[in-house]
């Protein structure tokens, strides 16, 4: 799988971990910045993450800042893209499979190498179900994006 890999100054270092096991896991990524411990801008990153996915060029993307919030918000503004903060592994192969996520955000701050690394694993292994009730409940979610985007 293609994955999209994106940090703030604050997600470096887990962001590091989680490429290293994401590669030798055997998937590819695209590692869209940033690398240095200089302060920059959540926004800046989850956009680039978000377009990768929503263009199809990964076919996920993986998200780290301090909290996992801003860039989940962030994340969240462009169309086609589903990204949920998590920090535990049910929710994240959940979301997957009950509302199709296709990025997920990571708090630096909050968890640890250890559980980042069980999390991604749980959401990478996950599958949207296809069930009608999730199908029916993601095309109201487009509705609603359709209705509010204004193609800016």
């Amino acid at each position: 799988m293609r994955i999209a890999v994106g940090a703030d100054h604050a997600g470096v270092p887990l962001k590091r971990d989680l490429l290293a096991l994401l590669e030798a896991e055997g998937h590819e990524t695209l590692d869209l910045g940033s690398d240095g411990p200089e302060p920059v801008d959540y926004p800046d990153f989850a956009r680039a993450v978000g377009e990768a996915v929503a263009r199809g060029e990964a076919e996920r993307g993986l998200l780290v800042c301090g909290s996992g919030i801003g860039t989940s918000m962030a994340a969240n503004k462009i169309p086609g893209v589903r990204a949920a903060l998590s920090h535990d592994t049910y929710s994240a192969r959940q979301g997957v499979e009950h509302d199709d996520v296709n990025v997920l955000c990571l708090g630096a701050r909050v968890i640890g190498p250890e559980l980042a690394a069980e999390i991604v694993r749980a959401w990478l292994a996950a599958r949207f179900s296809g069930e009608e009730r999730h199908v029916r409940r993601l095309g109201k979610l487009r509705a609603i994006e359709a209705q509010y985007c204004r193609g800016e």
